[in-house]
């Protein structure tokens, strides 16, 4: 994939053009054991070859069903999990590229103030017995802020920058809400100036209300900081409100990538247009009906010839079980793994406004 795409979004052109991260053929592959000798047998392909980039400033969504990989594809850009092929290539503040696909643990201790997550579950991600202040501030101790007077300053202040008051730091996590802990979270996040921040379905487990004020407070704070985010997400409802582009992700792979205005009124991919039915939209005037696609999704494990999703495809021809289509541009910044991709008229949600309200 090209570095040089314009994503018809303001932010994403006020960006700098050199990607801050991209992401190259990456794989992940958890093997199958069985028998007493733990013999592997097949392996599960989580992430199966995909490419994206991330520009400076920008937030790109990646979504896709459960079990798509695209959580994966998050632990292995922070090397939660070891890739087992791919290059994971990040830009330094001084401009230097590394490739952190094959750093082992010492080697990424440096990279990792720079690279920071909010989780899923506000409540399993808090520590309980944890005070909220040592919860915030155990990543400046561990990073050399040794003073817990100056621990404490910086604690409140970024409590504040959160909407929280300095005075909670003492407080453990069972006193606050789940938005709150979600807002803790992403001070706990913010503790080292990360230039780059995975956030994996952050406001998945809140009410719609509290969603968009977490939302709103992740699109200040990007404002405020130059931050990027990775927004990985199932709800396209909450990807459009805050995201400039969007990979679609179906059984491992990229199937479209394109900014999300673009997405959302072109979809070029029968996936991506299957699972535009299931956004609402607040027109009473409509009377869409969710496409239900035919048969199962493929398994990781045991997937079919050619491209992964034709045995659910209605446009499906004889050369979509063969020939696995490769992700290419088929309009600047738009790209699609479908052989079919330039003669399909697929509908979108053009003229319809949707997304999270405050």
């Amino acid at each position: 994939m090209s570095d040089g795409v314009n994503p018809n979004n303001s932010k994403s052109e006020q960006a700098s053009s050199a990607p801050l991260l991209e992401v190259r053929n990456l794989k992940k592959y958890f093997p199958i054991y069985k028998g007493l000798m733990r013999r592997v047998v097949n392996h599960v392909r989580a992430v199966d070859d995909v490419s994206f980039f991330v520009r400076e400033g920008e937030t790109l969504g990646l979504v896709g069903e459960s079990g798509c990989g695209k959580t994966t594809v998050s632990r292995c850009i922070l090397r939660a999990h070891p890739p087992t092929s791919g290059q994971i290539l990040f830009r330094e503040a001084d401009g230097t590229v590394t490739d952190l696909a094959p750093l082992d643990r010492k080697e990424l201790a440096r990279f990792r103030p720079q690279m920071q997550m909010i989780f899923q579950d506000p409540y399993g991600s808090l520590n309980p017995r944890m005070t909220i202040f040592d919860i915030i501030s155990e990543p400046l101790y561990v990073n050399g802020v040794k003073s817990r007077a100056q621990r404490s300053e910086m604690v409140a202040e970024l409590l504040k920058l959160v909407g929280l008051r300095p005075e909670y730091m003492q407080r453990y996590p069972h006193a606050f809400s789940g938005g709150q802990r979600q807002r803790i979270g992403i001070a706990r996040a913010l503790a080292l100036k990360p230039r780059l921040i995975v956030a994996d379905e952050p406001v998945s487990a809140l009410d719609v209300s509290v969603q968009a004020q977490v939302l709103n407070l992740m699109l200040e704070l990007q404002e405020k900081f130059n931050l990027t985010y990775l927004f990985v997400a199932h709800d396209l409802s909450v990807v459009k409100h805050i995201c400039d582009r969007v990979a679609v992700m179906y059984v491992g792979k990229v199937v479209e990538l394109a900014s999300t205005e673009e997405l959302f009124e072109t979809p070029r991919h029968p996936y991506t247009a299957a699972l535009m039915t299931a956004v609402p939209v607040p027109d009473p005037t409509r009377r869409d009906i969710i496409q239900d696609l035919p048969g199962e999704v493929a398994s990781p494990a045991n997937p079919p010839s050619g491209c992964y999703f034709h045995p659910r495809c209605k446009y499906a021809e004889s050369i979509c079980s063969t020939q696995t289509p490769d992700l290419r541009e088929i309009t600047p910044g738009h790209y699609v793994s479908c052989h079919r991709a330039e003669e399909l008229q697929l509908a979108g949600i053009s003229g319809h406004k949707v997304g999270i309200s405050s």
